[in-house]
């Protein structure tokens, strides 16, 4: 049988790699994707939700898939007041893995970040991994959590502080190797593709994918 999904984050970087994987897939025959306001997309296997992210539950049918993919966030350019960035980056993906867990979906896959630690002394790690560390307590059958480093590709808007870390790194890129090599920049396509390909697998339990694992 063919399996159904529902993505969260399709207008990011990653979110929109996943989205062109998911709609060409054999393996799904609807994906659906909630968001906050519309996105233009069309597709046969597309089903797109406009809804207020802070009453979800309102949405809970359209939980009833086999596969999840989270790939919410935001920046501190976007979103400058710190509980609202913790909304984003925490509350709605704990209230999606809740429901997802009420819906018994079989494959719950999120983007988290290099370095996530709920006792890091930076804000966006710190957060990270208090996200990691709540979304492991809810018991999933399968948590797959992805880690990747500095992420490339065609943001729609422009980040000057990223876009020079980028320069830099593919500069020096002969020096992240060994240990180093989880700090190479990831293009947002290689971490969509794993995110696919995680899905696929019949594994149960947490798995946590470093950038160089990815």
């Amino acid at each position: 049988m063919k399996k159904r999904a529902l993505l969260f984050g399709a207008s990011g970087l990653v979110g929109g790699e996943l989205l062109k994987y998911l709609l060409e897939a054999d393996e799904y025959e609807q994906v659906a994707i909630i968001v906050r306001k519309d996105l233009g997309l069309s597709h046969p296997k597309l089903l797109q939700v406009v809804a207020d992210f802070s009453v979800l539950s309102r949405h809970s049918d359209i939980f009833a898939v086999s596969d999840i993919f989270c790939c919410l966030g935001t920046t501190a350019n976007k979103t400058r007041d710190k509980k609202e960035y913790k909304k984003i980056d925490v509350d709605y993906p704990l209230e999606i893995a809740r429901l997802a867990m009420d819906k018994q979906v079989q494959n719950f896959l999120v983007v988290s970040a290099m370095g996530a630690n709920k006792n890091s002394k930076v804000f966006y790690n710190r957060i990270k991994g208090l996200l990691e560390d709540q979304l492991i307590e809810i018991g999933l059958p399968a948590l797959h959590i992805f880690r990747p480093s500095l992420l490339t590709g065609a943001r729609k808007e422009f980040r000057l502080g990223e876009k020079a870390a980028i320069v830099l790194t593919r500069s020096f890129i002969f020096m992240f190797t060994g240990p180093l090599r989880k700090y190479r920049p990831i293009s947002a396509e290689t971490v969509a593709k794993s995110m696919y390909a995680a899905a696929q697998t019949n594994k149960k339990g947490v798995f946590i994918y470093n950038s160089n694992q990815i």
